[in-house]
């Protein structure tokens, strides 16, 4: 049990808490575990759908690419690309079960104090408020006097956060009256503690994943012998495809995927639920930024900029120096002006009439 006050007579009492260990997200399955397989089973979840799709050509209207150019432009066989994903799926979970050694234990019971604190620094910061607006000529004791009766509340704020009327009793013998907090106060405090913080993590850590991978994908195109020696392999692929997103080296696929992402986890502060919602974010953005499709209904080809028609141009020929962004925002890309510029039409429609003639030969040599 610890018990917490402040030390202002003014102040609400912060309230005494017990921590408890936090329950899982899945009562019978653990987050240590959970945080290993849930972005597997998204990423395989996903593209099987894409795969689904493509298979039985559901939506030919919306290919970014022709069967035809699967077949005849990509360098590395269904095989292959299926094999080395696993090989950094099981890389991916190795990773995820050093990360769920060094985290610490998920407590709870704190965040009605955490609350609290908010609500008390709010409190505070309305001690500036009346000289705040005495810089712009308001006499807020004046409006704050005027407006007692008719709005306590505000008044309450313009005096500066006072509430003389908020008073509550201590469970104690001699029942002494304590300040209390405003609903408003409490509720702002939810709000930035259940709310804004969380948002802010996860904006940190997708921050933190996008430069992270942009400069490190960058410099294998840069750097000669790091495009030969791992990055190629991806690039195999000129014609990417759902289950395809993580066919790297696996040593690429450690640097740029895995480490990226929880180094993102850690720099941005989340709890291990909160990372674990990352995680699969983060890979079924990548699933969907590889799906070769561009579904008019599809809300992640919408979200951002950064969707499977722009990384598109990133795996042809013309377009394999610009557009590094990935996986959620492109400002890197726009800031360092590599960002692919012009029309596209006519190149893709090059690609398309080759890879048919192709596939047209290849048939009636199979056919003589």
């Amino acid at each position: 049990m610890a018990t917490n006050w402040t030390t202002a007579a003014d102040l609400p009492p912060l309230p005494a808490y017990t921590l408890t260990e936090a329950p899982d997200a899945i009562s019978w399955f653990p987050d240590f575990y959970l945080s290993a397989v849930a972005p597997v089973v998204a990423y395989w979840v996903v593209s099987g759908i894409f795969h689904f799709i493509d298979v039985y050509d559901l939506f030919p209207q919306y290919r970014l690419h022709t069967p035809a150019e699967i077949a005849q432009r990509n360098r590395a066989t269904r095989y292959e690309v299926f094999r080395d994903v696993i090989i950094q799926q099981i890389i991916q979970i190795v990773m995820a079960v050093v990360l769920g050694i060094t985290d610490p234990p998920q407590m709870t019971g704190q965040e009605d104090y955490d609350v609290a604190v908010w609500a008390t620094r709010i409190r505070l910061a309305q001690r500036a408020l009346p000289a705040i607006l005495g810089l712009v000529g308001i006499n807020a004791a004046s409006i704050s006097k005027n407006m007692a009766i008719s709005h306590p509340l505000l008044a309450g704020a313009l005096a500066g956060g006072y509430y003389p009327f908020l008073s509550t009793s201590l469970d104690t013998a001699d029942g002494t009256p304590v300040p209390t907090f405003a609903t408003w106060e409490l509720m702002v405090a939810k709000a930035i503690y259940y709310v804004l913080i969380p948002a802010f993590q996860f904006a940190l850590a997708v921050s933190v994943l996008d430069t992270w991978q942009y400069f490190l994908h960058r410099g294998m195109h840069m750097n000669k012998w790091l495009y030969t020696k791992f990055h190629s392999r991806h690039h195999r692929l000129y014609v990417p495809y759902a289950y395809g997103a993580l066919y790297n080296h696996p040593v690429e696929g450690f640097l740029l995927d895995t480490l990226g992402a929880g180094m993102a986890y850690k720099v941005a502060g989340m709890s291990v639920k909160q990372g674990i919602t990352f995680f699969i974010c983060s890979t079924i953005k990548t699933v969907d930024d590889h799906c070769g499709y561009a579904l008019p209904w599809d809300p992640l080809q919408h979200l951002t900029s950064n969707n499977a028609t722009y990384h598109d141009i990133h795996h042809q020929s013309w377009g394999i120096k610009t557009n590094f962004s990935q996986p959620f925002f492109t400002f890197w890309d726009r800031i360092l002006g590599t960002i692919w510029k012009g029309d596209t039409s006519l190149k893709y429609e090059r690609s398309r009439v080759n890879a048919e003639e192709a596939e047209a030969k290849k048939n009636a040599a199979k056919s003589q």
